[in-house]
């Protein structure tokens, strides 16, 4: 069983001012794209439409907690909705709060650690939640892309759609092979990437790779109804965040097809791992921004992205700042799990 007193990830200094630049990146942004129009089109924005959106982002945070819910099936201790909620904002929070999102998966290992998880365990639980969402976006994409063929569509930039499916699928085959091929390539007596570890830590690293696989394979032999039902919370959590951009289009007066939006939405939020800056600040406006520009004005466009990046990662961080900072005090106290 993992050690409870595990510290949470460390903070330093250098955190803060980036956290800061990105929370003025998305307003900076704005500004440049769009000028004082875009502001006053932020000003315009529907309250009731502002209010549907983060009624949409509550829905998201709580579909994510019943996916976690359901993937854990019980090997955390008994976990209710809101200690659920709980666990999905505060690591979250310090996904959105960290460059490369480094902080979430580390955040989640150990909140999950102190239910008496093993992070090799957590670690499982984490790599399928990722595996769903990749599960998802691939379907999406081979959908789209095969409407885009055959359909009359006038969006611009139609090779960034083909050329994303075939590398999420070749991430997607990466994957599979490795998880497939994991006890072959451990018992190969050349291992490049594990060469510089001593024989103690090579074995030490297996052992908890090989946990993690089998963590994997217990979690897939969940009732198809219950695998069935992670994979209709994945779709819907995503169906419905990325809808956040296009009700920000709505507010600012555009009309635009959802699924360009969707696909903008997602091109962006990868080309935002580039970014040194927290939750890809500054790349995914810049890239959310442009991929909207022929399609809308450059000062409803500005609105637009600002608006989008306030129901979504600044929420996200105002949400979970507080749990995260519960759940350290609690950590540092060396209080027992709940």
């Amino acid at each position: 069983m993992a050690d409870p007193r595990r510290p949470l990830p460390r903070w330093r200094p250098w955190h803060g001012l980036t956290i800061v630049l990105a929370l003025l990146a998305p307003v900076l942004v704005t500004a440049w794209l769009g000028g004082a129009e875009s502001l006053a089109a932020i000003r315009r924005f529907p309250p009731g439409l502002l209010g549907l959106m983060v009624l949409v982002a509550f829905t998201c945070w709580n579909l994510n907690a019943a996916r976690l819910r359901l993937m854990l099936d019980g090997r955390a201790g008994w976990l209710g909705q809101r200690g659920a909620l709980g666990i999905e904002l505060a690591s979250k929070f310090a996904l959105c709060a960290t460059p490369g999102g480094s902080g979430g998966p580390a955040t989640l290992l150990v909140l999950l650690a102190r239910r008496g998880l093993p992070p090799s365990r957590g670690a499982a639980v984490f790599l399928l939640d990722q595996g769903c969402d990749l599960l998802f976006f691939l379907c999406m994409l081979t959908g789209v892309v095969a409407y885009s063929l055959l359909g009359d569509t006038a969006w611009p930039h139609r090779w960034l759609v083909q050329l994303a499916l075939v590398a999420l699928a070749l991430v997607a085959f990466a994957a599979c092979l490795a998880m497939a091929c994991l006890p072959r390539l451990l018992r190969s007596p050349v291992q490049p990437p594990a060469c510089w570890l001593s024989g103690r830590r090579r074995r030490w690293l297996a052992r908890r790779l090989l946990v993690c696989r089998q963590a994997i394979l217990t979690t897939l032999r969940l009732p198809p109804t219950t695998l069935l039902a992670v994979l209709m919370l994945t779709s819907a959590h995503w169906l419905l965040r990325y809808s956040l951009l296009y009700l920000a289009v709505l507010g600012v007066g555009g009309s635009i097809d959802w699924l360009w939006i969707f696909l903008t939405q997602m091109l962006a939020m990868a080309a935002s791992q580039f970014s040194f800056l927290p939750g890809g600040a500054g790349a995914a406006e810049l890239g959310v921004g442009g991929l909207l520009l022929p399609m809308l004005g450059a000062e409803q466009a500005a609105a637009a992205v600002l608006v989008w990046r306030l129901a979504s990662y600044h929420l996200y961080l105002a949400a979970g700042a507080p749990l995260f900072l519960v759940q350290a005090t609690r950590w540092l106290a060396r209080s027992p799990a709940d």
